[in-house]
């Protein structure tokens, strides 16, 4: 019988681990190392939002994230293991700086720091960019593949889709992604 450890040991051996064997290992490699060690030497409150092989660590202090980024790719490395580059980097996301318009992107949301009506501060989620234009192609593909269909069943699966979409993507303030992709799949479906 081959443990996850043995199957992580042969691979890194051979330069290669495999995406779902980080995801079955990440939990004991990240989640438990946090809330026992990184938690442990922060100064201030740290938290982990991690999904399957994705995560985002929040700091209250920079220096605090700064140490966690240098250890992260060194702990990841000793097993293997390695960062996307183009996906990591430390932003500085506080309500206080409004103004420099960070942005970050996750899980298919864009988290940035807003006013609600009441012009409190609120962290804001809408659905990114490349998902809206992702999502729109391939309802766009789709409609094409099933445009010959009767109109019956074109419509039980559409509002299969649609509901599907609007369950992820339908939280509070992000009505003006979800209005434009209705509109783009009404249009096509129109057309």
């Amino acid at each position: 019988m081959i443990t996850v450890a043995d199957e992580l040991a042969f691979r890194q051996h051979r330069g290669e681990v495999s995406p779902i064997l980080a995801n079955v290992y990440l939990p004991y490699v990240l989640d438990v190392w946090f809330e026992e060690v990184v938690k442990a030497h922060c100064e201030k409150a740290a938290y982990l939002c991690r999904d399957a092989d994705d995560f985002v660590c929040a700091f209250q202090t920079k220096r605090d994230a700064e140490r966690f980024y240098s250890a992260l790719g060194k702990r990841l490395g000793r097993l293997g293991l390695e960062l996307a580059a183009e996906k990591t980097r430390i932003l500085s996301l506080s309500r206080c700086r409004q103004d420099e318009k960070v942005r970050c992107d996750f899980l298919g949301f864009t988290f940035c720091w807003g006013t609600n009506r009441a012009g409190t501060a609120q962290l804001q989620r809408r659905t990114s960019r490349k998902k809206l234009r992702s999502a729109i192609a391939n309802f766009t593909a789709w409609i094409k593949e099933n445009r010959n269909r009767r109109l019956k069943d074109l419509f039980k699966e559409l509002n299969t889709k649609l509901r599907g979409y609007y369950n992820y993507y339908g939280v509070r303030g992000n009505y003006a992604p979800l209005a434009a992709f209705f509109s783009q799949a009404d249009r096509l479906l129109f057309k």
